[in-house]
């Protein structure tokens, strides 16, 4: 009997239930192994290190360990810890390298072990580990992470860093067997000169100099041999969206675009696709840190999101990834978790304006409608149009004035950011823009542009907010005078709805300031209120509230409770609140000859705009 999945006609049996019939697959050996290779090689460096722990009872245990190999012990122990240390965690994630690595470091410390030290548990344990990894080799199949060759920059600015900070330790280690009293000067000449493979000015007595000189050799070698393996190994970049990826993505849009309010930003082109095996829904995805991030809900017909989903599991289990998914709806998350077994957490609420029910009058309304009108009294006007409308010297002059208005060096932006303005693919997408003449008639290279705001298409009668830049120059209000004049003129440009920011954590701050509020919910709202010096938590929110919108709520999928900070801090680096990036040589002489991408609201210049109004 076969079983057919989202129109897949093959007769094979989907991965899904597959893996549903299969059974869990163990997850205790690689565990278990990078465990051991953990504390193996931290034994390993302790025994390298510190004369004392070698002539221990410890010693006794450490002498029968992988890397502690006779006369060379201190130097090849410390390699082999660092180098176990340096596989452990690529064990623990199922890697392939890291078990092809392991398999050749252990059969030849078992030799050595034979050789210098004629240990037979020594290397009993070294083929115990061994067997270990070749009975249970098929749980070690993960493809690699993507990368680039700022890897070995990376690795040598690490590695280099605490092979100082070690070998200070080691030619600290042995304070009984020193000459004189030499400086800290001399200590970190001595390291430096030994990471090269020479002798330094601090001198030993007792053959200590051979353990030192050794051990740091060893430790400069680590160095360069890591790094020019990661110099030279083939690079595997992050996924990026093709042309007929694209193609695909915008024709499915078409048809259910209006079903997400987040379905448009699919379409940023450092995101990765998979699709359902019928090609009818996919989901778009970056890869952070080892997680495989995901953001809004699958795109297309929601009976093909399974297949879409499917795929993006099987995905993220041959990379051993952490698959995480970001503001999807409601309904998003309900198919998330029934199809995957992944758990949701509320994330915070979409604020979404009824067109036809948003008024500046009533008391409510008075505050914004004062802003407004005090702008409008100051002499600037507005234009709210679709990007196709606008000439090509008008799209550039805004394309330069969103770029040198932006808050940050840093662009940001991932679930809620297109990054970019007037692709020929997005002339449905809307710009509001602030217009005023200065008073002294000086020119502008933007012109008498003071500020932007950019809506990307949400099916065909919507439209979600993208990117707020103005002109640090123009009045504060600029951002509510934009939206007020958007959502005014959508009748005109037959759009129904308006779907500004997304506002994180907005129930428990609009709980916690009520009345009854308990001593919890009042502590959270209070570490919130904190958080928002940096993170517009609080100011969004209250930000949004003026327009009395409607709040959607948006979910966070994950598959482990464990997983959530780890999660919070991929998702924190893709919206660019961190960058771990080293800088790339003539970035901005190259950025500034060629048009930025645009970025995401939250900026904190954009807060500072927010606060001041």
């Amino acid at each position: 009997m076969s079983v057919t999945v989202d129109g897949d006609k093959s007769g094979l049996v989907p991965v899904r239930v597959r893996r549903i019939l299969s059974g869990p697959r163990p997850e205790k050996v690689p565990s278990l192994v990078g465990t051991a290779c953990t504390l193996i090689g931290l034994i390993d460096i302790a025994a390298g290190v510190f004369p004392r722990f070698r002539a221990s009872r410890m010693h006794a245990l450490a002498e029968v360990l992988p890397g502690t190999l006779g006369p060379l012990s201190a130097a090849l122990s410390l390699s082999a810890g660092v180098l176990l240390l340096l596989l452990a965690h690529g064990l623990k994630r199922h890697k392939r390298r890291a078990w092809r690595a392991a398999v050749v470091l252990l059969p030849l410390g078992a030799v050595a072990q034979f050789v210098w030290r004629h240990s037979v548990v020594g290397v009993l344990l070294s083929l115990a580990l061994l067997a270990l990894l070749l009975r249970h080799r098929n749980q070690f199949a993960a493809l690699p992470d993507p990368r680039s060759r700022w890897k070995a920059v990376a690795n040598f600015v690490l590695m280099g860093a605490g092979s100082i900070l070690l070998g200070l330790v080691i030619v600290s280690a042995h304070p009984r067997r020193v000459i004189g009293s030499p400086s800290l000067t001399d200590r970190l000449e001595h390291v430096l000169y030994g990471l090269f493979g020479f002798e330094g000015p601090v001198g030993y007595t007792g053959g200590a100099d051979w353990t030192v000189g050794y051990s740091l050799g060893a430790l400069g070698m680590l160095t360069a041999l890591t790094t020019i393996y990661l110099a030279f190994r083939p690079e595997h970049p992050a996924a990026r969206l093709t042309e007929d990826d694209e193609t695909r993505l915008r024709a499915l849009l078409d048809k259910h675009g209006g079903r997400d309010s987040l379905g448009h930003f699919a379409l940023r082109r450092d995101k990765g696709v998979v699709f359902s095996p019928s090609g009818k829904a996919a989901v778009c995805y970056r890869v952070v840190s080892g997680v495989m991030l995901a953001s809004g809900d699958p795109i297309g017909d929601v009976e093909a999101w399974p297949g879409a989903i499917d795929r993006f599991m099987d995905e993220a289990q041959a990379h051993s990834w952490t698959p995480a998914v970001m503001g999807c709806s409601e309904t998003g998350g309900e198919v998330w978790t029934r199809e995957t077994g992944l758990d949701a957490l509320e994330l915070g609420d979409e604020a979404v304006v009824d067109v036809a029910d948003f008024s500046l009058s009533g008391r409510a309304m008075r505050n914004v409608r004062q802003m407004v009108k005090r702008i409008e009294r100051n002499g600037y006007t507005t234009k709210v149009r679709r990007v196709r409308d606008l000439s090509d010297g008008e799209l550039a002059r805004v394309r330069r004035a969103a770029a040198d208005w932006r808050g940050t060096d840093t662009e940001r932006g991932f679930s809620m950011a297109l990054g970019r303005i007037g692709d020929p693919g997005d002339g449905d997408a809307v710009i509001a823009t602030a217009h005023k003449i200065d008073e002294d008639g000086s020119p502008s290279p933007y012109g008498d542009l003071k500020a932007i705001i950019h809506f990307v298409p949400w099916g065909p009668d919507g439209m979600s907010l993208e990117l707020m830049r103005r002109d640090r120059s123009a009045d504060p209000g600029m951002n509510e005078l934009l939206i007020v004049a958007a959502l005014q003129d959508s009748p005109r440009l037959g759009i129904e709805r308006v779907s500004l920011n997304f506002a994180m954590f907005r129930a428990a701050l609009a709980r916690g300031e009520k009345i009854g509020a308990g001593p919890v919910l009042r502590l959270w709202r209070g570490l919130l209120v904190f958080l928002s010096r940096w993170f517009q938590i609080e100011s969004l929110y209250k930000f949004n509230a003026k327009f009395r919108p409607r709040w959607e709520p948006r979910f966070v999928v994950y598959r482990k409770s464990r997983d959530l900070p780890r999660i919070g801090f991929a998702a924190m680096q893709a919206e660019g609140f961190v960058n771990l990036q080293l800088p790339r040589p003539f970035a901005r002489r190259r950025a500034a000859a060629e048009p930025r991408p645009c970025a995401h609201i939250v900026t904190p210049r954009t807060d500072r705009e927010i606060s001041a109004a």
